[in-house]
């Protein structure tokens, strides 16, 4: 299975404050999100990371982390990702921008949310985190990032039925 999240941010203080989530210190954001990430994937599906996995934890750290999550993972890099964070063994690629084919539909994967994206005319889907579950969606845009979906990572199928229920309602 493919699964897309962004913006987890382990490691990183400033998510408990400014992003408020609901966890009392960083290692226990960072053991839930490990969890939740689990429970999701598994050890033969792949996960499109977008950006910010992590801040100024070492390479070491980014290692262990990597080793610790299910899955093949690839990175799309984000403003806090790091040298170390680039570099940690246990991504499949890094990249700051991916374009991919799922289902017969391309999806334009980056951190950050596009304004327009190539193929946007002709029905191309914008993945992106960055916003943290705060910008105004647009048709075809959607952040994947883990403010956005409880914390763990989601299928395309589960992005797009989000929006028809929002359609539809």
């Amino acid at each position: 299975m493919l699964f897309f999240t962004g913006d987890t941010h382990f490691g990183d203080t400033r998510v408990l404050r400014i992003d408020r989530r609901p966890f009392r210190s960083v290692a226990e954001h960072d053991e839930a999100l490990i969890g939740y990430w689990n429970e999701t994937v598994g050890p033969d599906d792949e996960v499109w990371h977008l950006g910010d996995f992590t801040r100024g934890s070492g390479k070491s750290r980014a290692d262990m982390l990597l080793a610790a999550l299910n899955g093949r993972k690839h990175l799309v890099i984000g403003n806090n990702d790091d040298e170390a964070t680039v570099s940690a063994s246990g991504w499949a690629t890094t990249q700051h921008y991916a374009e991919i084919t799922v289902d017969g539909k391309l999806l334009i994967l980056c951190h950050y949310p596009f304004r327009t994206w190539n193929q946007m005319g002709k029905g191309s889907i914008n993945l992106h985190g960055h916003s943290h579950g705060r910008l105004k969606p647009v048709p075809r845009q959607h952040d994947v990032g883990v403010d956005a979906w409880g914390f763990r990572p989601v299928t395309l199928d589960m992005v797009l039925e989000r929006r028809r229920a929002r359609m539809s309602a």
